[in-house]
């Protein structure tokens, strides 16, 4: 089963795409914050994909995408963010994919699966 981390700072979004995602067949686990998210990655690395909000206060997403592409060069990381503007600033392209926040999840998780997948390829 692949495993997924999410990290979302507005906690009704964080739980409703944990549970999308749960309910697609993976392993998930979230948190609120990015300090927390390299936490949990310093503990237990065995993630495959890390969905990052950009917005967040404190390490914003960019950075965080910044710190984990160069820890784990082979996790895979999508940008989730409610703004569009990102998805042309140089420091996103440390991600492997962008999506624009939705009521909508089949985007997100065609995404996921779509980068997963390639793992198997």
């Amino acid at each position: 089963m692949k495993r997924v981390l999410i990290v979302e700072d507005e906690k009704n979004l964080r739980l409703l795409i944990e549970e999308e995602l749960t309910e697609s067949g993976f392993e998930v686990k979230s948190t609120g914050t990015a300090e927390e998210a390299l936490e949990i990655l310093s503990t237990n690395n065995s993630f495959d994909l890390m969905t990052i909000d950009i917005e967040m206060k404190g390490m914003n997403g960019l950075e965080l995408a910044g710190v984990v592409r160069k820890r784990f060069p082979n996790m895979k990381i999508v940008l989730l963010t409610a703004y569009t503007h990102y998805k042309h600033d140089l420091s996103s392209w440390a991600a492997d994919a962008y999506v624009v926040k939705s009521p909508d999840f089949s985007e997100l998780k065609k995404v996921i699966e779509s980068l997963l997948r390639e793992d198997l390829d």
